[in-house]
């Protein structure tokens, strides 16, 4: 036993984020994983359009959606880091917020560092809007059909995280700890990658999965997702180290746990909205 807790806490500082290098060419994990979960997402929306009948969507335009989703996804959870974690900085340096470079003393390539879940989100909600509304396609309709599927591709995402060594958790002593080499001094840390992986990815994926069945007003699926995510990150936060140049924001919170309770509360609001727009009552 005591062989493998060794084994267990020294396993960060065995893996090579690097999966191939040809030359100046570099295959990391981390762009893998980001490859099998939107394509595990499109197998998962193809599949329900091929076996649900309830949505009008075609899957050319469902492969177009995923296009648009992920085009909102990068540029959202860029302009989500640059507005929610370093504000201050990047008005000073504008030209940073997309150019991989650094402008003090020359220029130095640094390439992107800084992404936003949230603003990830708010990214790809508002792309879908835009192509929904110029396609004449129900918003809330392809709500229902993607986001069911969403969630397990973090599972991927989040183990990209734990390869990178990156997004480490908060010290422990508990034998579940591991040393991540990227951290500051040589403690164990929650492995909060994994928590994530696992709470954030397979477990809401199989709540939402199941919810899908359920008889509820269109566009549910996003406010359970919205709520579901938003309470998970919460309590994971607890577990994660925050960021170091924000630090805890309100008391015991970080930021990410302040931008998850906007996130529970506007799930709330927009489901109680939803209720009363199905019945036929002021929303």
């Amino acid at each position: 036993m005591k062989s493998f807790i060794d084994w267990w806490q020294h396993l960060p500082q065995h893996l090579d984020p690097v999966l191939i290098s040809i030359g100046p060419l570099r295959l990391h994990y981390y762009g893998l994983m980001y490859l099998i979960a939107f394509g595990l997402t499109y197998w998962l929306v193809s599949h329900r359009l091929g076996h649900e009948k309830r949505f009008s969507i075609s899957l050319d335009q469902a492969k177009d959606l995923l296009l648009v989703m992920i085009v909102g996804l990068l540029a959202g959870a860029r302009l989500g880091y640059v507005l929610f974690y370093g504000l201050s900085y990047y008005l000073h340096h504008p030209l940073e917020i997309f150019l991989p470079f650094r402008f003090e003393n020359g220029v130095v390539f640094t390439g992107f560092s800084g992404m936003s879940y949230h603003g990830g989100l708010i990214g790809v909600v508002a792309a879908t809007a835009f192509y929904s509304r110029k396609q004449g396609i129900s918003l809330l309709e392809v709500t229902d059909l993607f986001v069911p599927a969403v969630p397990l591709g973090y599972t991927f995402g989040r183990l990209g995280n734990f390869i990178n060594g990156e997004l480490y958790g908060r010290v422990t002593r508990h034998p579940i700890g591991m040393y991540f080499p990227l951290a500051p001094g040589s403690r164990l840390r929650h492995p909060s990658q994994l928590y994530e992986a696992f709470f954030e990815g397979l477990f809401l994926f199989l709540i939402l999965w199941r919810l899908k069945k359920m008889k509820a007003p269109s566009g549910a699926m996003l406010a359970f997702y919205l709520v579901g995510y938003g309470t998970v990150r919460f309590f994971i936060e607890f577990f994660r180290q925050p960021d170091a140049h924000l630090g805890f924001i309100l008391g015991p919170l970080s930021m990410g746990q302040l931008l998850c309770l906007g996130m529970t509360a506007a799930g709330v609001i927009l489901f109680i909205y939803l209720q009363g727009r199905a019945k036929g009552t002021p929303g």
